[in-house]
């Protein structure tokens, strides 16, 4: 399997959240299914399936964490070469050349994506055709809308 970028930030809130499943959530649910054993019969105990249910949940989000971790390229960009390029990981301000807007994207990994937060994923359209330029740069975009024009205004190393 090859390895997915991931940013420093993005490892951490996974890591977070992996300690959080396996010394929080995972001995609660634990607890709950032994507390709903000790009510009698399991199979008309709804309380003993729901906590069986979770356990399932959480078992598989601890297994698809630890996979995402062993996969990942764990990218620091601010120890890059900071020369003006478009990199996985950095922020870049642009201008929309039709309306004029500027925006401000970090291009991440696809599970640290989060539009709300400027987070675009690196297989997003936006960012594939921002990877590789340089300040000043014009990067066509194709959109369901048709081509949109971003100038590329600054690439920040943060």
């Amino acid at each position: 399997m090859s390895k997915v970028p991931i940013t420093v930030r993005g490892a951490e809130k996974l890591k977070k959240e992996l300690h959080k499943l396996k010394t929080g959530d995972r001995p609660k649910v634990i607890e709950a299914i032994a507390e709903a054993r000790a009510h009698g019969d399991l199979k008309e105990n709804a309380e003993y399936h729901a906590a069986r249910e979770q356990q399932g949940f959480i078992e598989g989000r601890i297994k698809d964490i630890e996979a995402k971790l062993s996969n990942a390229n764990i990218i620091d960009v601010t120890a890059l070469q900071h020369n003006g390029k478009v990199v996985f990981g950095v922020t870049v301000d642009v201008a929309d050349e039709e309306t004029g807007d500027e925006l401000s994207y970090q291009i991440v990994g696809d599970d640290e994506a989060d539009i709300k937060n400027n987070m675009i994923s690196i297989s997003s359209p936006i960012a594939r055709a921002l990877i590789g330029k340089e300040e000043g740069d014009v990067a066509e975009v194709n959109t369901p809308g048709g081509i949109r024009e971003l100038e590329i205004i600054e690439v920040r190393y943060i």
